[in-house]
């Protein structure tokens, strides 16, 4: 897919007036969706180096992808074994292009567990909008692990301590009781405020861009466009009484590697189901002219048994970011809350 024809896709799919659009963009890559070959990631050439801005720290500026197929946690189908073989790795191509052929659009994890399964009937969980089809998915890419979880070895998210598993059935059983018939009852994401960060949700407007100046560091998502702004001057945190939505971050340079420290979250933060305690270190490491590595490790002693880390591999393209309509145009909020205030009679 070239790039105009991926920019005309990913704006299609954010745009509420898309009829007449998306009708073009689909005679342009129909034939196109099942030819394409995965880009694969090259080693940096010998000698190479990370670049410098002006002030002398490592340039990981650019506009970066997030679309490998690699699920979260493992599968059981591949029990402790974090990566695939190759003649594993070939099949696993194979039944992704064949779920891929299929032409429903899997979401999150889905294609990655379809392909595993090898189902050729795939069906996606998104089922309420109708068929997204292809045309509103980036390219995705198959890697050789099988989790972005790198420990605990198992791949998996740890358990949750006993507190924090009694809050969660507890509030699971007060949705299924009373379903939210008011605005703040809803998540943060129904509501079109944030998904969260770090948004680890992949191949869906899954696209991240970083600038960089003395003293900052910012990184813009594409989904609900948001910026974070992250002081890299030594300031210290925030007091423990200010709460926000993505923590307070704080950067700093190990190398050639950009360390961000964030607290301070709000309780109605929810990444992964962490409570405000939560603790987050990210290290962004460019190890190629076209490749970032991002390692999260989440710690919070009141939600789970021990800290966790993953790895997500961002990968350089020259797309800009696009315009995600949601919060100007979120129709579904206002659905949402007539059907929920007709079935309680208010």
């Amino acid at each position: 897919m070239n790039m105009i024809t991926s920019i005309l896709v990913r704006h299609v799919r954010t745009s509420v007036a898309f009829a007449v659009t998306f009708a073009i963009s689909a005679l342009l890559i129909s034939s196109s969706l099942t030819a394409q070959s995965p880009p694969v990631d090259k080693p940096a050439p010998a000698g190479w180096k990370v670049p410098r801005t002006a002030d002398g720290a490592p340039d990981l500026q650019g506009t970066y992808g997030n679309n490998a197929i690699t699920p979260l946690e493992r599968t059981k189908d591949f029990a402790n074994k974090p990566t695939l073989s190759d003649a594993e790795f070939a099949s696993m191509q194979r039944a992704v292009n064949d779920v891929l052929n299929g032409g429903d659009a899997p979401f999150g994890d889905e294609l990655f567990a379809a392909a595993a399964q090898q189902n050729k009937n795939f069906k996606s969980s998104d089922r309420q909008v109708g068929n997204y089809s292809q045309v509103w998915l980036s390219d995705r890419i198959l890697e050789k692990r099988t989790s972005l979880i790198i420990d605990p070895p198992d791949g998996r998210i740890p358990a949750r301590v006993p507190q924090s598993q009694e809050q969660q059935a507890a509030r699971a059983a007060e949705r299924k009781a009373s379903p939210p018939n008011q605005i703040e009852a809803l998540g943060n994401g129904t509501r079109c405020i944030t998904m969260g960060m770090p948004n680890l949700f992949a191949g869906y407007q899954s696209y991240f861009s970083i600038s960089q100046g003395p003293g900052y560091v910012v990184i813009r998502t594409e989904m609900i466009h948001d910026s974070r702004v992250i002081p890299t001057d030594g300031r210290p945190h925030l007091p423990s009484s200010i709460r926000q939505l993505h923590g307070d971050p704080r950067g700093h340079w190990e190398g050639d590697t950009l360390v961000v420290d964030t607290t301070n979250f709000s309780s109605r933060s929810n990444f992964r189901g962490a409570s405000e305690n939560l603790h987050l270190i990210e290290r962004y490491t460019r190890v190629s002219p076209d490749l970032v590595e991002w390692r999260i490790t989440a710690d919070d002693a009141t939600t789970w048994v021990r800290p966790w880390t993953l790895l997500v591999n961002l990968r350089r393209t020259e797309e800009p970011l696009v315009e995600y309509a949601c919060h100007e145009g979120n129709y579904g909020l206002a659905g949402i809350l007539s059907a929920q205030r007709l079935e309680a009679g208010k």
